[in-house]
């Protein structure tokens, strides 16, 4: 649609660089089981492309694409075909007035916390496929110097596999006026939001409920120094969902953000809503070998909403021009490519390094992922993480650490703590090894699990060999080792896997 809209005088020329991946897998539990381990051999193939716009100023746009095909021989094991999709794009359609942005994606997502954490690949009993999708026209305009003015209206929605959760469409508009360049020292701004989600499946429908989140709230703010400043917000909730706890009420908030240098920011706030006590913080900080990230954040949030958030989360890979290495980095670091070589990906940590991209960077940006959940929950997200590139050697280290206090069930919630951290060594310039060990501990309260308080441990080993042949073929050897361990009856389990794969691009 925005390519339609887009001047002629602003013509979009596009990359396309179609890719073929394939494995082979070798594990000894490929079912996650604690007394009947089955082995079992995995065939992969994943034909795809790259897609990406280029040479306009006002248009911007990536697509990735790949169907992968699943072959599993062993006991009891089936085939799979899997659509991955992440799809990305805005435009300015009419000069500093309207534009657009949108996303889509499809995957495949974990299920449920109790079951299989294996990728579907290994095994489809705790994976379902998830289509995920955002439309976002908006105009905004500058009321000369005193304000500036925004206006939005969004179309998302989730669509699930087999009913594991109900469907969701959502329909949002959203308005701001916000302080104009007149105001040096002062800022202030208006804001007010409206958020309608339909949930709809066909097979439960007690779950096929409405919710409404509106929220209108003023801001202000004021600089003490060039490089220290302090803000407050005020507002009122006004929603509507099933919740034993309540729904609505006032609520405000302070802080403070720091920036001491161009590459060092810090914004940190405290205050009050409905459901309770809130905190919010943002750090940044990069020298010339190291990155560091820490965010903490709360909100009121259903399934749809969370997956689309983690869906726009992607990385940028890159191949060094000098050496033809393969390197990844966050977007929300690198807002356009840090390298002329780049290209969009959605894929996992693990699976980008099985296309021979070392895993330092991506485990201290990326998160350990989460299950599907029906119903709001208040979401209450921490993430840091820091890399280190000293020339050959490379460092990473990330932890995580998410609660989601469901509201139709008294606050009940589900726990997951991670950490991860990696090290990668350049052997040569075409061969690179890399490690990675993470420890993840999820934890639910009986009131998911139907009567006993459920914890899992899980340990997870990563040993690997990259091997760049040529500037378009990567090949990779990677083992890993896995063990969970539970409080419930069944649940501990050991896995050893080897996994060879090749990436070519064309």
């Amino acid at each position: 649609m925005a390519m339609a809209f887009a001047p002629t005088a602003h013509a979009v020329d596009w990359r396309f660089e179609p890719y073929v991946n394939a494995s082979a897998t070798y594990t000894d539990n490929a079912r996650q089981s604690s007394s009947n381990p089955q082995d079992a051999l995995i065939f992969t193939e994943t034909p795809g492309f790259y897609l990406r716009s280029e040479g306009s100023r006002r248009v911007h746009a990536s697509l990735q694409y790949g169907l992968t095909g699943v072959e599993r021989i062993g006991n009891d094991q089936n085939n799979d075909l899997y659509h991955n999709l992440n799809a990305v794009g805005n435009a300015e359609l009419l000069k500093d007035f309207l534009f657009i942005d949108g996303n889509a994606s499809i995957s495949q997502q974990l299920i449920s916390l109790l079951g299989s954490p294996a990728d579907a690949t290994t095994n489809n009993s705790n994976r379902t496929t998830v289509g995920l999708y955002s439309i976002s026209p908006y105009v905004q305009q500058r009321l000369g110097t005193f304000a500036f003015a925004q206006v939005r209206y969004t179309a998302s929605g989730a669509i699930f596999q087999n009913n594991v959760a109900p469907n969701a469409n959502s329909n949002a508009i959203s308005a701001s006026l916000s302080s104009g360049t007149r105001f040096t020292d002062l800022s202030w701004g208006l804001n007010y939001s409206l958020r309608k989600v339909q949930n709809r499946n066909a097979i439960n429908t007690a779950n096929n409920t409405d919710v409404t989140f509106e929220s209108a709230s003023a801001t202000a703010g004021y600089a003490l120094t060039r490089q220290f400043r302090v803000f407050g917000t005020i507002g009122h909730d006004s929603n509507d969902y099933l919740s034993s706890t309540g729904t609505s009420g006032a609520f405000y908030s302070a802080g403070f953000g720091w920036s001491p240098t161009r590459r060092t920011s810090l914004e940190a706030s405290a205050g009050e809503r409905y459901f309770g006590r809130t905190f919010s913080l943002a750090a940044n900080h990069r020298t010339r070998l190291s990155q560091w990230t820490v965010r903490y954040s709360e909100d009121v949030s259903d399934i749809s909403q969370q997956l689309l958030q983690q869906s726009s989360r992607t990385f940028w890979v890159c191949q060094d021009p000098s050496t033809g290495q393969l390197g990844a980095f966050p977007t929300d670091v690198y807002p356009n490519p840090p390298r002329p070589v780049c290209l969009t990906s959605p894929a996992t940590p693990f699976e980008l390094a099985a296309l021979g991209v070392p895993l330092t960077n991506l485990v201290a940006n990326g998160d350990i992922g989460t299950s599907i959940a029906t119903g709001i929950f208040i979401i209450k997200n921490f993430n840091a993480g820091v890399s280190w590139d000293l020339g050959k050697l490379g460092f990473g280290l990330s932890a995580q650490d998410t609660k989601r206090l469901y509201q139709m069930l008294g606050n009940a919630q589900d726990h997951i703590q991670g950490v991860t951290g990696s090290v990668s060594y350049r052997l040569s310039d075409t061969v690179t090894a890399s490690s990675a060990l993470s420890l993840t501990r999820t934890s639910l309260d009986s009131s998911l699990t139907n009567g006993v308080p459920r914890q899992d441990d899980l340990i997870s080993l990563s040993l690997g060999l990259n091997r760049r042949f040529t500037d378009k073929l990567n090949g990779a050897l990677t083992f890993r080792r896995t063990q969970r361990s539970s409080n419930a009856a069944n649940a501990n389990y050991d896995e050893d896997s080897l996994m060879a794969s090749v990436n070519m691009r064309f």
